[in-house]
Formats: C-alpha cells, structure tokens, sequence
C-alpha cells in the first residue's frame, strides 16, 4: 500500500509548479495527460463540474481556477497558443472528486489531493483555536449542501443518512455514541467539541460524499446512505494508511466551539 501511495505521490508532485509567491499550481493541459483522458476537450467537461462544486462550496472560483494561455508544438517546431488553466490544489482535489473514478489513476488522484488538502488544513500556522473555527465554518457549509444534495438523492431520514457517514467513519458509532464517548452535555453539538484533525476527518467525509452523490446520481434513500457510509469507511481507511489517528483516539478539546466564538467576542 505505501509502494501505491508513494507512486501517487510521485506521478501528481512531477507535474506541479511553485510560482512567484512560492505558492504551488497545476497546469490543467499537464493533468490531463496524467489522468489519461485521451484529448484536453474530453477533459473540460470535468473541470467544468469541478468549478460548479466550488461555486456550491462557497469558494471564490477564481482563487482556484485561472485562465492562462499556454504554447504548444504542432510540429516542424512551430507552436501555437492555447488556453490553459492554473489549478490550485485544492481545484484538482474537485477535478479528481468529479472524473472518472473507474480509472485507478483518478482514485489514487482522489486520495493524494484529499491527503495534501488535509495536510494544508492543518500546517497553515494558525492556532488550533483558529483551525477549528475555520474548519467548522466549512463544516457548517458542508453539511448543509450535503443535505440538500442528500434531499435532491431521495432521502427522507436526514439523521439515519448522518449515521450513516458517522458509522464509517467510527468503526460503527453513532452520533449518539460519540456525544457519549465525549460525555457531553445535553444539547451540545459533537461537531463543536472535535480538535481541528478530528473536524478535518469530517469534512473530508462530508466533501466526498457529496461528490459521489452527484457524480453517481444517486436517487434513492438506501444507495444514498450506503454510498455515505462507503465514503466515511474510505476517509478513515486512507487515515489508517497514513499512519494518522482514529478520529475517535483524537483527544477532545478544552473548549467548545461556542466557547471560542464567545471569547473571541468579548
């Protein structure tokens, strides 16, 4: 398995830039190769769906995806202008989540963006503090677009689809479980008393199975909480291959979300 991830790792670091600023990009007309599909305009279907993902997702699409132009050979050493994208990380990580998960190569594509993603998340230099607010705020965003989404796929109990993505994600606990686990108090919300790793697990769950939702046009309420509970079952599997932390081992923090925000606000 670490032969496989260390292979990922490679074929998606090869192509990757560092600009100006020091901060890194992909060249969509590079990836594309990468992720074997056959022609650049078999391709911008793809980024197409990837942008509408982070349009839904809240992001500033033009952070992540940008228009350049780009040169390339048409033989007799003559070369001809086209238009390219600059990927952020984070714009292949939706690419990936939207292209054709039969191909091993976009599976291994998925886990290699969601790790660095992860990674990124957590090595901002911010203060755990800050990693959880930031983190729960999308969260926050996350489930609501996922249940929307969930809705829109035929399910009607919204809590038993939660479980769902908890139970793979937990080695079979429930919300109910986890709120006990953490011996906490009625009405306290478990998502405002997970560290910011913890909260990180979860939107990754939260993020992927959306995507699968969309991409595999789920529209009944068994194959919608099946395909949650795969997915919560993946994140944790790819968090064991890293040699990372159960979310449920992750220690609690000494503050509730509500706590922070209501220090930050005195």
């Amino acid at each position: 398995m670490k032969e496989i991830e260390t292979y990922s790792e490679n074929i998606f670091e090869s192509i990757k830039h560092i600009d100006e600023e020091g901060k890194e990009y992909w060249l969509a007309r590079e990836l594309y190769k990468i992720l074997e599909y056959g022609e650049y305009r078999k391709f911008l279907p793809v980024i197409k769906k990837a942008i509408e993902s982070c349009k839904k997702s809240n992001q500033n699409v033009n952070d992540h995806f940008v228009h350049v132009g780009g040169m390339v050979d048409i033989g007799s050493k003559a070369k001809r202008k086209v238009e390219d994208y600059k990927l952020s990380r984070y714009a292949c990580y939706l690419i990936v989540q939207n292209g054709d998960s039969r191909k091993e190569v976009i599976a291994l594509g998925q886990t290699y963006f969601a790790i660095q993603t992860r990674k990124q998340e957590l090595l901002e230099g911010l203060s755990e503090d800050e990693k959880r607010l930031r983190i729960r705020r999308k969260v926050k965003i996350g489930n609501y677009g996922l249940n929307q989404t969930a809705v829109k796929s035929g399910v009607k109990d919204l809590a038993r689809f939660t479980n769902a993505g908890y139970k793979g994600l937990y080695n079979g606990e429930t919300a109910d479980d986890i709120f006990k686990r953490k011996k906490l108090r009625y009405r306290e919300d478990i998502l405002d008393n997970m560290c910011s790793e913890e909260l990180a697990d979860n939107l990754f769950r939260i993020m992927h199975t959306e995507s699968k939702l969309l991409r595999d046009k789920i529209d009944n309420e068994y194959m919608a909480d099946a395909a949650h509970y795969e997915i919560g079952k993946e994140v944790r599997n790819s968090i064991e291959r890293m040699g990372g932390t159960m979310p449920e081992e992750l220690p609690n923090p000494n503050k509730s979300i509500k706590e922070i925000e209501k220090d930050e606000n005195l």
